[in-house]
């Protein structure tokens, strides 16, 4: 009798919400949003059955379910699930099931639906933050020197506090926009799947960033150090393997150019148009002296220029992850591949394209550059890095002959943007915040300036 007792409490014990909440590794976190469908993900620390409950706030009464996953160790324990009973223009709230059980969160689990406002209404106002560079210390595999010899404390180690998420989700925004250097693949991780699984794994598993991750839409790009080793490029042995793993991580219900694959993808919000561009899969190397250097290739290179001449949006955003507009030949600038900068400049300028801006990160210091064109608008870049890793000292700073007064920042920030105002009068504001939340500066710039 004793013998059936105890088998009873350990199968109510294995069954109970705590034990689902054992269960959990990172997330829940909110991926794209479309009128009629969104995605939700989350990772456990082993393969479990997961599903979500959501329910509408305006209908609480009426509860909608996704199917049911199982996440498996060979997608490193992450599922993928979608809202399909969404309907245009409605908040939610959902709740997370393991194996069955509702696992127990302590902070808001909330999405929306994209408004339906085309033929109907003005677009509808939406703000949005966006980062680059998240390095989360790990002692075991951080660099020496970065810690005490007593290996109890840190000393200035590379990955500062991590609080800045805190202030982000505070601030609610629509969405989160990752502009690459997501996550900082080492030595010990890149060259195998378990590897960068793992460096994943630790860095979306972070306290600070859950209850970001549930209840903010997250769209991503990524730079090299979530791809491979530092500057790495199209050589990278391993590049098929990070490129599973960012597709697991970041999931998009579309990535590549015909068929091909990378991690472009295009999303829409509103009335404002995302391109997001891989600047790594095809990328030739920095120090190759002969043939073709290219970063983006021809085929992402047409695909981008098509996207935004059939684009009709108030803003036209490329985000890419090193810095495009600025002319100084270092780090891994664009102007280092200077046949293929120019074609794109060219092409926009050609093809008479409006509205178009760029978001980009990698530097580890925040700057807006500006780029006037004769008989055109001008072009904008917005820098903006780091959010957790360290940042560049002012001294080595290059001189960027774009650079907008009063704008470089080279402390760890992020930056909100906000998109309002009525059809055809629609303004872009930029808000760069310390990691606190307070402001350093902002900078405004309306439609009909893009024109």
């Amino acid at each position: 009798m004793r013998t059936i007792t105890l088998i009873l409490l350990f199968l109510i014990l294995i069954a109970s919400p705590l034990s689902a909440s054992h269960l959990l590794q990172s997330g829940p976190m909110v991926c794209w949003s479309e009128m009629r469908e969104v995605a939700l993900w989350v990772q456990t620390t082993k393969p479990a059955k997961v599903q979500f409950y959501y329910w509408s706030d305006a209908e609480p009464e009426k509860r909608l379910e996704t199917a049911v996953k199982v996440t498996r160790k060979e997608h490193s324990c992450t599922a993928t699930l979608i809202a399909d009973k969404v309907k245009p223009g409605n908040r939610y709230s959902y709740e997370l099931l393991i194996n069955s059980n509702k696992v127990d969160i302590q902070y808001p689990l909330q999405f929306q639906s994209q408004q339906l406002w085309q033929w109907r209404s003005d677009p509808p106002d939406f703000n949005f933050a966006m980062g680059s560079s998240t390095y989360i210390n790990e002692r075991a595999f951080d660099r020496p020197g970065e810690y005490y010899a007593d290996e109890l404390t840190f000393n200035d180690p590379y990955g500062q506090n991590s609080s800045i998420f805190t202030t982000i989700n505070h601030m609610q925004p629509d969405f989160m926009m990752w502009m690459g250097d997501n996550v900082y693949l080492r030595e010990s991780d890149w060259d195998s799947r378990t590897g960068i699984f793992q460096r994943y794994t630790h860095t979306r598993s972070t306290q600070e960033l859950q209850p970001l991750l549930g209840s903010v839409h997250h769209y991503a790009i990524w730079d090299d150090h979530d791809y491979g080793p530092d500057n790495s490029d199209r050589s990278f042995q391993h590049k098929g393997k990070s490129l599973e793993t960012f597709k697991l991580f970041f999931p998009s219900n579309n990535f590549g150019v015909n068929g091909n694959p990378g991690t472009t993808s295009k999303f829409s919000w509103a009335d404002v148009d995302f391109f997001l561009l891989d600047n790594r899969y095809y990328r030739s190397p920095n120090n190759r002296r002969t043939g073709k250097k290219e970063i983006l290739g021809e085929e992402q290179i047409e695909w981008l220029i098509d996207g935004l001449v059939f684009s009709e949006a108030s803003f036209k955003i490329v985000v890419i992850g090193g810095q495009f507009l600025n002319p100084a030949t270092v780090g891994e600038n664009h102007a280092n591949y200077p046949e293929e900068r120019s074609r794109i400049l060219h092409l926009i300028e050609q093809e008479d394209i409006k509205s178009v801006l760029f978001l980009t990160g990698d530097r580890h210091f925040t700057e807006l550059s500006k780029l006037e064109r004769e008989n055109s608008y001008p072009l904008y870049e917005f820098t903006i890095s780091p959010l957790t890793a360290k940042p560049t000292n002012i001294e080595k700073v290059e001189l960027n002959p774009l650079r907008v007064d009063g704008t470089l920042t080279t402390i760890n920030n992020f930056a909100l943007m906000t998109v309002s105002g009525s059809r055809n009068d629609r303004k872009l504001s930029c808000s760069v915040r310390d990691a606190a939340g307070a402001e350093l500066w902002n900078y405004s710039i309306n439609e009909n300036e893009l024109k």
